[in-house]
């Protein structure tokens, strides 16, 4: 089992895995995707208190929890680049960050637009959407960071140590409604023994949490390999992939 698992250090396996996984979570997360707007937007009855309106989270509630474990994954790629000197887990963690920014920023700016009807203004400095942008800011800083050496070496883990001490922010954003008084109203698809969500809407939330996830994993993928072929650019394999054509 170890040796399978010490195969994942290796850049030639983690590129083919990558090709070869990429396309078919692609397709996957698209169908995911049209059945559970088509079930959210379509299908779903509107909400008693907040009518249609209330539809914006079949895409702000998914971009929200992603943009969140995102940041996890960045956070422990950091950990075992800065401890075990794996550069694929670097790899991993600098493509992770614009993927993950950009799920921070479409979850701020649909709980804005969620917001306005809800509460009368686009923006209130709530103790959940202050994290959460405190999370972007987070997001922008690694990346920052990642282009402000010439180093490389220097850039990755002065990045990964910003990615380690940032993780902090991520139980505030997730627990930040039971602990202060917030406008933010509390979880609901985590509660699963008593859901405060109807099954016609939970269903089609969950597709697109599952597909949010899938969009996660297929950009990732995409991202390693470019990531990939930049560091091991020297090496004979990749000579001879991009000679095959394969790449």
């Amino acid at each position: 089992m170890f040796k399978w698992i010490h195969k994942f250090g290796s850049p030639p396996f983690v590129y083919r895995l990558c090709r070869g996984f990429g396309p078919w979570i692609g397709w996957l997360c698209l169908i995911l995707i049209i059945g559970g707007l088509y079930l959210g937007l379509v299908k779903a009855p509107a909400d008693y208190e907040q009518g249609d309106s209330y539809r914006i989270i079949f895409i702000h509630v998914p971009a929200a929890w992603m943009s969140m474990f995102v940041y996890v994954v960045m956070a422990i790629a950091s950990l075992v680049f800065l401890v075990w000197r794996l550069k694929l887990a670097d790899v991993v963690a600098r493509a992770s960050a614009p993927i993950g920014a950009s799920f921070t920023f479409i979850a701020l700016a649909t709980g804005s637009i969620w917001g306005k009807p809800m509460w009368g203004a686009w923006w209130v400095w709530d103790a959940r959407l202050t994290s959460e942008l405190l999370l972007l800011f987070l997001y922008i800083g690694y990346i920052a960071l990642r282009n402000a050496f010439d180093n490389q070496n220097a850039a990755a883990r002065a990045a990964a140590i910003l990615a380690l001490v940032g993780v902090i922010n991520i139980p505030v954003i997730h627990y930040s409604v039971e602990w202060w008084n917030t406008l933010h109203q509390p979880a609901t698809i985590a509660k699963f023994d008593k859901p405060s969500i109807h099954i016609s809407m939970l269903i089609p939330l969950l597709m697109m949490v599952l597909a949010f996830q899938l969009l996660y994993a297929h950009n990732l993928m995409t991202r390693i390999r470019t990531g990939i072929l930049e560091r091991e650019k020297r090496a004979r394999w990749v000579g001879e992939l991009l000679e095959s054509g394969r790449v």
